[in-house]
C-alpha cells in the first residue's frame, strides 16, 4: 500500500512546490544586514498547460505603494535576463565596483533607483532567459509573438495573485530589442482590455530606453547620429550622404564610393565604446566565464595564460566589469537558495544568451507605435547613453501622439 502511494505522494509535493510560486526575500548574500525595500521573487506558469515557468524579481515602491504606478519590465537581447535592469539599471541595489577578491560580491544602494517612485516586475523573458525555464521541450519554443503572449498572461496572472496591485497605474517598460516587443505587449492588453477579459489591466502607457524600433531605420541612423556627436568629420558625411543616398546598411556591390566610404566611417568609430561614446572601450564579458576572475587571481602574474586573461577582460571601469560580478554572484548556490530558485531547473545562468533559438516576426515596431498614440496611451522613450549601435531612427516623427511623461504630478 506504502508503495503504491509513494508515486502519489511525489507528484502532490511537486504540485503544492509550484502552487507556492512566490517567496519574500529579506537578506541576500552580499548584502549587508536586511533588505531595505521589500523584495519577491517567484515563478508564474503560462501557456495551456503552465510548461513554460517565468521566473521574476518584483520590488515594491519605496514610496507609496498602494498608488504608484507598476511597472513591467522587459530587458532586450532577445534573450538577456532581467537580472540586468535590477542589478546594472534601474534597481534599487547594484554591485560594489572594487577589485574581485574571491569572495561574493557585494551590492550598494543605488540612489537613482526606479523603485524609489514605481513598483517594478522584473520578468526573466522569453523562457530560456536567466531563471526562467521549460518543462517540456516543446515549450521552448521562442518567438517575438510567443513572447508576447507570455508576457500579457504573466501580468494578468501575476495581478491575480496580487489584487492589492489592481488599482494601480500599470506601464510596460524595457530596452534594446524591447522596442519591438514592449509596444506589442502594449497592443495585446489594450486588445484584451476592449474585448472584456475579465481581469483588466489599468494600463496607460509604455516606456522604452535605447530601443530598437525598425533595424533598418534605426541602422541607417548611426551615421546621422555619428555626425551629429562629432564622431565623424562634415567631409566624410556629405560624402556619405552624397554616394550613399541615405542607405548604408543594403549597399550594392557596383556602388564603390559608397562602400569606401562606409568602411572609413566603420574604421573612425572602431575604438569607441558602442554601447556609451562617452566611455572607454571595454571587452565584453565572453559566454560560460562564470570562473574567469578566479582564474585571474590564481594565476601566476608571469604566466602566458594570466597574461592572456588579462588582455580579455574587463577592468574596474568598464561596466562589463560588474556584469562578470553579476554573473559570479548568479551562479552561487547560496544566492540561488536565497532568490527560491529550482533547484535543477536550469544549469549556468548567463546574464545574456543570445544562443537560444528564436524566431523574430515582428520586422518593425512603428505601426505599434502609431496605433497606441492614436488610443491615448502615454509613452516615455528615452536615450540613457548615447549608444551608436541603437539610435532610434528618425520615422519617429511619424508618430500621431507627443510623449507624455507619468512621473510627477
Amino acid at each position: 500500500m506504502a508503495k503504491q502511494c509513494l508515486p502519489f505522494l511525489l507528484l502532490l509535493q511537486v504540485c503544492l512546490h509550484l502552487a507556492a510560486a512566490h517567496y519574500i526575500v529579506k537578506f541576500l548574500p552580499g548584502f549587508q544586514g536586511p533588505l531595505p525595500f521589500h523584495l519577491e521573487t517567484g515563478y508564474v506558469g503560462v501557456d495551456e498547460a503552465e510548461d513554460v515557468q517565468l521566473f521574476y524579481y518584483f520590488i515594491k515602491s519605496q514610496r507609496n505603494p498602494k498608488e504608484d504606478p507598476l511597472l513591467l519590465w522587459l530587458t532586450g537581447g532577445p534573450g538577456c535576463s532581467s537580472f540586468t535592469g535590477l542589478a546594472f539599471e534601474i534597481g534599487p541595489i547594484n554591485f560594489e565596483e572594487k577589485e574581485y577578491n574571491g569572495s561574493l560580491p557585494s551590492w550598494v544602494l543605488n540612489p537613482y533607483s526606479w523603485t524609489q517612485v514605481s513598483s517594478v516586475i522584473f520578468l526573466d523573458l522569453p523562457v530560456g532567459t536567466g531563471f526562467s525555464y521549460a518543462r517540456t521541450p516543446l515549450a521552448l519554443q521562442r518567438s517575438d509573438f510567443k513572447q508576447v503572449s507570455q508576457a500579457e498572461q504573466f501580468l494578468r496572472k501575476w495581478l491575480k495573485d496580487h489584487q492589492e496591485f489592481l488599482s494601480n497605474p500599470v506601464y510596460i517598460a524595457g530596452d534594446s530589442y524591447s522596442g519591438i516587443i514592449v509596444p506589442a505587449v502594449v497592443q495585446k492588453i489594450s486588445n484584451g482590455n476592449s474585448d472584456g477579459i475579465k481581469l483588466r489591466i489599468n494600463l496607460k502607457g509604455y516606456i522604452l530606453g535605447n530601443p530598437i524600433t525598425d533595424p533598418t531605420f534605426d541602422f541607417n541612423s548611426r551615421i546621422p547620429f555619428a555626425h551629429g556627436m562629432g564622431l565623424i568629420s562634415d567631409e566624410l558625411y556629405e560624402s556619405l550622404k552624397k554616394s550613399c543616398a541615405g542607405e548604408y546598411q543594403t549597399i550594392k556591390p557596383s556602388n564603390a564610393e559608397c562602400l569606401k566610404n562606409v568602411e572609413a566611417f566603420e574604421k573612425c568609430i572602431s575604438d569607441i565604446e558602442d554601447s556609451n561614446i562617452l566611455e572607454r572601450k571595454c571587452p565584453r564579458v565572453p559566454p560560460h566565464q562564470i570562473n574567469v576572475l578566479g582564474k585571474r587571481r590564481c594565476l601566476d602574474e608571469n604566466s602566458q595564460e594570466f597574461l592572456h586573461f588579462e588582455a580579455d577582460l574587463p577592468t574596474i571601469g568598464c561596466r562589463t566589469y560588474v556584469q562578470l560580478l553579476g554573473t559570479y554572484w548568479t551562479n552561487n548556490d547560496n544566492v540561488r537558495k536565497a532568490l527560491h530558485v529550482r533547484e535543477g531547473s536550469i544549469g549556468e545562468w548567463q546574464r545574456c544568451n543570445y544562443k537560444l533559438p528564436y524566431t523574430e516576426e515582428i520586422k518593425s515596431s512603428i505601426k505599434y507605435h502609431t496605433d497606441l498614440g492614436i488610443k491615448g496611451h502615454r509613452r516615455l522613450i528615452y536615450r540613457p547613453t548615447p549608444q551608436i549601435t541603437r539610435v532610434y531612427g528618425r520615422r519617429r516623427r511619424r508618430m500621431a501622439q507627443p510623449v507624455t511623461l507619468w512621473l510627477g504630478d
